[in-house]
């Protein structure tokens, strides 16, 4: 099955170059050139990854990527001019899971995309064995990449998953945060460990009733964080 990825850029010469690239590589790219027409593709179609640029006309960036988590997983990766950590880091807190500074090499770019559609693939054999993970009211569906607490479906980015999913494989095994972000985001991520500290913070708040209080993603002061089962 050919991999389908959904390019969005105003800068019609951008998305042509990164649309022929992958093509050549055999993957189904489709386009959008504002934020509406963006998030209406996302709605009608199922994508491996989205590419998507922070400043667009009629919706930003952020906001089709923060409208898209609303009822979709799927990995997005923000295209940004800006190389400020804040933005960075801003775009992860919207629900994104990679970004690339402009310029960018077309390169760096598949490199990127492979990497995470590698990651969101099923792990080691052994580990793959497992399709759910129960513990307390929580219940994690690893083929489905669904997590419910008492029933209720909780909407997790797909960073956030594979982190909860990582950690929940492993119980009580505590992971730095230099290890979380090698696991979860690959040895080539450019980004710091921040990135963790962001995405833990996020997945509290969705799974945990209070988050200063956690029931199952625990820290472990001056080593990092581990799942109690």
């Amino acid at each position: 099955m050919a991999k389908r990825v959904l390019v969005v850029d105003d800068e019609k010469l951008i998305v042509k170059g990164i649309r022929f690239s992958l093509e050549q590589d055999g993957m189904e790219v489709d386009c959008a050139y504002d934020g509406e027409e963006a998030l209406e593709k996302a709605k009608q179609n199922a994508y491996d990854i989205i590419l998507l640029d922070i400043m667009l006309p009629k919706l930003t960036g952020f906001e089709v990527c923060q409208q898209i988590r609303d009822f979709s997983n799927v990995p997005i990766v923000m295209l940004t001019a800006k190389g400020e950590d804040m933005d960075k880091i801003l775009g992860l807190e919207y629900g994104a899971d990679d970004y690339i500074t402009k310029p960018f090499n077309i390169l760096e770019v598949k490199a990127r995309i492979k990497a995470i559609m590698r990651r969101t693939t099923p792990k080691k054999a052994e580990e793959a064995q497992i399709k759910i993970i129960e513990s307390g009211d929580m219940r994690i569906d690893r083929d489905n990449r669904r997590v419910t607490i008492a029933g209720k479906e909780i909407n997790l980015t797909a960073r956030e998953f594979e982190v909860l999913e990582l950690l929940a494989l492993n119980p009580n095994k505590v992971y730095s945060r230099e290890s979380l972000l090698k696991l979860v985001w690959g040895a080539d991520y450019p980004g710091d460990v921040r990135t963790v500290d962001v995405h833990i913070r996020r997945l509290r708040e969705k799974i945990e009733t209070n988050p200063s209080e956690p029931r199952y993603v625990y820290t472990k002061w001056g080593v990092g964080y581990y799942f109690k089962h």
